[in-house]
């Protein structure tokens, strides 16, 4: 199976196993992870391991292997409050990334309101080493991954209850065929033209119905949708990916995105009724979790790092 058809999978299979990352509340009082009995258990979870590292490894900025088997040296944290951006969800800890990536969203925090949008609420990024995740995603393993929530950021600090409770901002229709026009606006067109214009960026996943909404409002000037991909879930935030890094050699990038606007048949697919409501996954089938010989070698590096 090829890189682009298994990261579609692992995102088939991370949106069907529960609600959206971004609905899914934080705790104001976080409480620390009880210590593994054996860690050295080569059947241990990868994420088991990751998932308690609350810091970043002192190691030179890099991003290791693929977005969904992976990890991230030398991480650095996107600040919780930024002059058009706050963090959510502080209780995860997943505020780190590559300096690129942190680049990036602070340059399109700067676009952002002259394009309508008011700021950026910040969702996932990254765990301080990369890697698997205790829950939710399936990629955002190499620090190259950013969730952004679908609902502006007010004109105020929000407290530490609000980033941990409030909700993002569903705009996809219940019938999940369009956009719901009662609160999609022409700040979401900007938000969303202005990151996949950015020349870091690989790709921004949206949902289906959102890709719709961009190819009827777009305008004369495509080039930047062949950079918006469908996919599962993703109605109430959008998930930019941005390229690897010239300091990164062993990451691995995902296929290239095709050259057209991706508005005809390839949109249309997504809209078949077997393809907008799938099955849910067998319950009776065990899901396996990776280990750390699934991940590359470096990682072993990068979790044992002070």
């Amino acid at each position: 199976m090829d890189s682009g058809r298994l990261l579609l999978k692992l995102l088939l299979l991370s949106a069907l196993c529960g609600p959206a990352a971004a609905q899914d509340r934080g705790t104001l009082n976080p409480k620390p992870l009880p210590p593994l009995a054996n860690p050295n258990d080569p059947a241990t979870p990868a994420k088991e391991l990751f998932g308690r590292k609350p810091t970043p490894a002192n190691l030179q900025a890099r991003s290791i292997g693929f977005y969904t088997r992976g990890c991230l040296a030398g991480g650095i944290a996107l600040p919780v409050n930024g002059q058009n951006w706050q963090v959510m969800r502080l209780s995860r800890n997943r505020n780190w990334g590559h300096p690129n990536l942190i680049a990036f969203l602070e340059r399109l925090a700067a676009k952002a309101p002259k394009v309508g949008w008011n700021g950026l609420l910040v969702g996932d990024l990254a765990q301080a080493r990369g890697g698997p995740m205790l829950t939710g995603h399936a990629s955002h393993q190499v620090g190259l991954d950013a969730d952004i929530w679908l609902t502006p950021m007010p004109n105020r600090e929000l407290t530490r209850q609000e980033r941990e409770e409030t909700s993002a901002t569903m705009v996809v229709r219940p019938d999940r065929l369009d956009v719901d026009p009662k609160v999609w606006t022409p700040g979401h067109l900007g938000i969303l033209r202005a990151a996949a214009q950015d020349p870091a960026v690989e790709r921004v996943l949206v949902n289906a119905a959102i890709k719709k909404a961009l190819c009827r409002e777009a305008g004369s000037n495509r080039a930047w949708l062949h950079k918006i991909r469908p996919v599962y879930g993703h109605d109430y935030h959008f998930h930019v990916r941005i390229s690897c890094p010239k300091d990164s050699p062993t990451c691995k990038p995902q296929d290239p995105t095709p050259d057209s606007d991706g508005c005809g048949e390839e949109l249309a697919y997504w809209f078949k009724p077997k393809i907008l409501f799938p099955p849910p996954p067998d319950p009776t089938k065990p899901r396996r979790y990776a280990t750390m010989k699934d991940l590359p070698q470096e990682c072993r590096q990068v979790l044992v790092a002070e």
